[in-house]
């Protein structure tokens, strides 16, 4: 990597080359980026890409260029270029209460690089929590006050914090969200089931709702007497705007974009690729897990409030169309659908178009390899959409 006259450049090895459909040799790439880091300007060896190619179809056809000048907003060896750290409170005006939508006013704006330390709340109200025998004193103050203010609220449930506005973020962007960290923020979580809800409704059709002591010294949750549980917390619901056409969606049901996932994979230290859909991305976060099930039966986790510690970086012109994710050690895609056999087969088709596009596999490899080495999943079977995910591991890669 080298830069000169405010352009960074990096060369593309001959290995790539494969990926410009042959329209480029050997040489350097260069990117510019302006004062937020974002890509404005991709040129090849002394002056443009080669004539007659348009700077948009340019950015289409060889996106592995963009993916190569992002490549140097994290720097060479993988690290985000630190940006600055925002804190954003769950209060009355920070919050959106039950909902994903591209027309949602934003409440912090950041860059690319940028961190951010969201504190969010338990979903339940302090009705609830004191019915199932919480003490008064122990219901967060900031819950009370959005359950008091927001007026603005659904069609679901969850208290998230947001929208966050990424600058230069645009359709068909790629929102990389590195989880750097994840706190207890309350010593307590509940778990609940009601009629109607969860996936035996026939077998429970009453209401149960259960506090649940959380240890943070031994990071266990005392569940009931001899019965500890690890924690491994989490958020359920990390996502974007949907496609401004699709209007303002519940946050209930997992999509394109990603939202109510459940997925206990992504704890701290696992990364998040959101496709953006509308202009800013319009972040949103909550639905704080200290554990939970694969499938989530009863429809509740260990439902707690979280303090998490996030960093941004915008990828340009990526065009991916589904969430995926990864852990230290894992590679994760996903699915989302009414019907649990369908969300299977997106989850496997993304695991497979992954393969193929970045370990450069051929489809027929890609599908026997998420066959022999890759487990498929039951996210949650409670949302809505059905979630599943495939997950395999990094370590049969050579390096």
């Amino acid at each position: 990597m080298r830069a000169a006259n405010g352009i960074l450049r990096t060369q593309i090895p001959p290995s790539e080359h494969k990926c410009h459909q042959g329209q480029l040799t050997k040489g350097w790439l260069f990117c510019q980026l302006d004062k937020g880091r974002t890509v404005r300007g991709i040129y090849w060896r002394a002056g443009r890409f080669p004539a007659g190619l348009e700077e948009e179809k340019v950015r289409t056809v060889f996106s592995v260029c963009l993916l190569s000048c992002s490549a140097l907003v994290t720097g060479a060896a993988g690290q985000a270029a630190p940006g600055p750290q925002h804190v954003l409170k769950a209060t009355p005006k920070t919050v959106a209460w039950g909902y994903y939508d591209a027309a949602a006013s934003p409440v912090l704006r950041i860059r690319s690089g940028d961190t951010v330390r969201f504190e969010t709340l338990i979903t339940n109200s302090p009705s609830g929590l004191e019915k199932a025998g919480l003490p008064p004193g122990r219901v967060q103050q900031s819950l009370r006050e959005i359950y008091k203010e927001v007026t603005n609220k659904g069609p679901g449930g969850h208290i998230l914090d947001g929208p966050v506005y990424v600058e230069n973020a645009e359709p068909g962007d790629t929102l990389e969200v590195r989880i750097q960290k994840i706190e207890l923020a309350i010593p307590y979580a509940y778990n609940a089931f009601a009629p109607t809800r969860g996936f035996l409704p026939e077998d429970f059709p009453y209401r149960r709702i259960k506090i649940i002591p959380l240890d943070r010294e031994r990071m266990v949750a005392r569940f009931a007497p001899g019965i500890e549980i690890p924690l491994h917390p989490f958020f359920g619901s990390m996502g974007v705007a949907p496609p401004p056409e699709y209007g303002r969606v519940d946050s209930a049901p997992p999509g394109i974009h990603a939202g109510n996932m459940d997925n206990k994979e992504l704890v701290a230290g696992s990364t998040l690729y959101l496709p953006v859909w509308a202009p800013g991305a319009l972040f949103e976060i909550g639905d704080g897990h200290a554990g939970q099930g694969n499938g989530e039966v009863d429809i509740t986790a260990m439902e707690t409030s979280l303090v998490g510690t996030l960093q941004f970086i915008l990828h340009k012109g990526t065009n991916q169309k589904y969430p995926r994710a990864e852990t230290p050690t894992h590679y994760i895609s996903m699915g989302f659908d009414h019907d649990l056999d369908q969300a299977t087969r997106i989850a496997v088709r993304q695991m497979i178009d992954f393969l193929v596009s970045e370990r450069h596999m051929s489809r027929d490899d890609a599908y026997m390899l998420t066959s022999v080495a890759g487990d498929v999943d039951i996210t949650e079977l409670v949302d809505g959409s059905l979630g599943v995910h495939v997950i395999l591991p990094k370590s049969i890669f050579g390096k």
